[in-house]
């Protein structure tokens, strides 16, 4: 298994929540039968992270999208993949940003195409510039 797995399952599980937020545990719970050892830990994380840290993450990425855009205009999936690259950006600080950034054009490609996934890069990788400054704001 793969960090890049636990992202890729955490995306998904974010994104069944997201578009029904009804549905039953049990679709989560099959999807996390995915992800084994470490890696479910690593999971649990970004899934559990991206909801407790919701009020702050949404409002950050509002201010990285494009001019006249809003984040809820954006799919389910394209927002999944931002909460989950800004969960690791603004709260697993050992992670290298480079890093986080990679798996999120990566991951969005898979999921979104090659046009999306620039768009992602834009607005992570201004958020990325951003970072020593986002966290002091969060630490307020």
């Amino acid at each position: 298994m793969s960090r890049r797995l636990s992202r890729e399952i955490a995306i998904q599980s974010l994104y069944q929540q997201d578009v029904h937020p009804e549905a039953d545990l049990q679709m989560i719970r099959e999807l996390e039968k995915k992800v084994q050892g470490d890696d479910l830990d690593f999971y649990r994380f970004l899934v559990q992270g991206v909801k407790e840290h919701h009020p702050q993450i949404d409002p950050i990425l509002e201010r990285y999208v494009k001019e006249g855009w809003k984040l809820s205009r954006l799919s389910a999936v394209d927002r999944a993949v931002l909460r989950v690259a800004t969960l690791e950006l603004l709260y697993q600080p050992e992670t290298p940003s480079g890093a986080v950034l990679n798996e999120a054009v990566e991951l969005s490609k898979a999921f979104s195409g090659m046009e999306t996934s620039r768009f992602i890069n834009g607005i992570l990788g201004k958020l990325a510039k951003d970072l020593d400054q986002l966290r002091e704001e969060l630490q307020k």
